[in-house]
């Protein structure tokens, strides 16, 4: 016995396969039981119950979910949307946005793709409206924007989606694989059996033909969203009492089009470009100008001089668009210059839109917004303020997602952002499994991946909400919707709050900023309702909830649109 010592390390000189092969497997053991643990302690969130002292406190009655928040922090902590708790473990992210786009199509899933029949075409849908089929020549393309080909994966959705990125209004198909995009279709129709050809990425639409364009007429859902190639169409508006003023520099065009006033007015360097007949105007939203009246854009419709498809206003009724220069008026941003007094939350449920409101308050009050958390990607876009600690007193406000009394009566004061809970689990869906302005592919909708979602996070959407309202102290309750409808008047209520004073003329620059660098497509949207009937009965509680504790405190409740679904 005493020399089998001996003998093994003799064995593995003579055989050091043998040595290496071992060494292998005992490394491979330990990988899986490492593996095995770390899936074992993944954070789990609790389902919501009724509990007897579920809404103790005499601000509240009994709402029925008041203490779901605690069962939550788990879900908060593991999924927190835009980085990592300054104390505490840093977590991992868990998107795998290109690995799973890739493995979904990114685009359409098997059973989009099935549902979406050629009868169908004919309905108007959110995103695009099919036009019909119409010809085409290579010589002079029916419709003359950008183009792009894909002889294995074009798809009408990624047609669509193209075109609409770029600002265009119509996106045509063609001989199954290419997409071309344009403002104006010039060129007759033809026969619909003509249109004839399957796409190449999705076999049950079809892609046009052989010199044949199957044209959409793209629908955005965003106002801001109308452009004209890379010119946002703002509106029409009375002509301004003293036009000199309002709008500085002019220049007669007798062959007016759109493409020429928004050239010239870039090239002068100003955000504005408003065509009236054959003027063209540029200037910047002033308390001149503020486009906050429009007016019905027939007073406009009447066609240009050098482009009988395009409208050019009149001497009396403007049209304007809002061009590729930048209105440098509220740009510049900065820490405090010396450390604030108090704490101030931007408090929010995931995919509420705090980032974007976090984009507005700089902009406004030209001083930089910290975070509870970190997040890289914000910091590379622009937002300084990221790096902080929460508690350094050099941002205007920080923005959280927590719920909690302890961590809520850290802050001296909130803005507590709130947003229909339909939209905003969307949102945040998307952001999980897309990142900030991606999109979560087919599959995850169709999948668990969703229902457990939905099961997990609509409770937190309450208790957020709830307990924000119970343990905040100065809370400013801003709703989404009426941000979004009415910004002009909400950033003053938000600024108001920060005891900052920002001039007019610095509001109506964010108002030509609003949108930053956070804003999905308003193309890219499911094309059914992915919310089931159960999932809407819990939701519609939940949102009954909310209203009741909002006006228990004599505060509007929430805005009617988040009824009925």
């Amino acid at each position: 016995m005493a020399k089998l010592p001996l003998k093994l390390p003799r064995s593995f000189r003579r055989r050091p396969v043998r040595f290496l092969t071992l060494l292998g497997l005992y490394l491979a053991a330990g990988s899986l039981v490492f593996l095995r643990s770390g899936f074992s302690r993944e954070p789990t969130v609790p389902g919501s119950r009724r509990g007897a002292g579920a809404a103790e406190g005499p601000a509240l009655p009994y709402l029925g979910v008041m203490r779901l928040s605690r069962g939550f922090r788990a879900a908060a902590a593991a999924a927190m949307p835009q980085g990592r708790r300054r104390h505490g473990p840093w977590f991992k992210s868990g998107s795998k946005e290109m690995e799973e786009r890739s493995r979904a199509g990114e685009y359409s899933s098997s059973h989009s793709r099935a549902a979406r029949a050629r009868s169908s075409r004919d309905k108007e849908e959110d995103r695009a409206r099919y036009i019909g089929c119409y010809v085409d020549n290579t010589r002079r393309r029916t419709l003359r924007g950008v183009s792009f080909f894909d002889y294995k994966k074009m798809t009408v959705f990624r047609c669509q989606d193209n075109c609409a990125e770029r600002g265009y209004l119509y996106a045509g198909l063609e001989f199954g694989a290419e997409c071309y995009c344009g403002h104006k279709i010039q060129a007759a129709n033809a026969s619909e059996s003509e249109c004839n050809m399957e796409c190449k990425g999705e076999r049950s639409n079809t892609c046009g033909g052989i010199n044949r364009l199957s044209i959409y007429r793209l629908e955005l859902a965003q106002e801001s969203a109308r452009r004209y190639g890379s010119a946002i169409f703002r509106g029409c508006f009375h002509r301004p009492d003293n036009l000199s003023l309002a709008l500085p520099v002019s220049q007669p065009m007798p062959n007016m089009s759109v493409d020429k006033c928004v050239d010239f007015c870039t090239e002068k360097e100003y955000p504005l470009s408003a065509l009236a007949g054959t003027h063209c105007h540029c200037g910047f939203p002033t308390t001149l100008f503020t486009l906050h009246e429009r007016e019905d854009e027939q007073l406009c419709a009447h066609k240009c001089a050098g482009e009988e498809f395009e409208s050019c206003g009149t001497a009396e009724y403007l049209l304007v668009y809002q061009t590729q220069v930048q209105d440098k008026r509220c740009m510049d941003r900065r820490f405090l210059p010396s450390r604030a007094k108090q704490l101030v939350a931007l408090a929010s449920f995931p995919g509420a839109g705090n980032t974007w409101a976090r984009h507005l308050i700089e902009l406004a009050t030209g001083f930089y917004t910290g975070s509870y958390y970190f997040d890289g990607s914000l910091y590379n876009k622009g937002f300084k303020g990221e790096r902080d600690h929460w508690r350094s007193g050099r941002t205007i406000c920080i923005k959280t997602h927590e719920s909690g009394q302890k961590e809520i009566e850290s802050f001296d004061s909130a803005i507590l952002l709130i947003r229909n809970p339909y939209r905003a689990l969307m949102a945040e869906f998307n952001r999980k499994y897309g990142g900030h302005i991606g999109f979560a592919p087919h599959t995850h909708w169709k999948g668990k991946e969703w229902p457990e979602f939905v099961a997990n996070y609509a409770p937190w959407w309450a208790t957020h909400a709830l307990d924000w309202l119970r343990y905040g102290r100065n809370v400013l309750v801003v709703h989404f919707e009426d941000l979004k409808r009415d910004l002009f008047v909400q950033l003053q209520r938000m600024v108001g709050l920060l005891g900052i004073r920002a001039c007019q003329d610095r509001l109506l620059c964010v108002e030509s900023q609003k949108d930053g660098n956070f804003k999905r497509s308003g193309l890219r949207k499911l094309e059914y309702d992915p919310y089931t009937p159960e999932m809407r009965r819990l939701i519609g509680g939940y949102i009954r909830t909310v209203d009741a504790a909002l006006r228990l405190r004599n505060l509007s409740g929430v805005p009617d649109d988040y009824y009925p679904r």
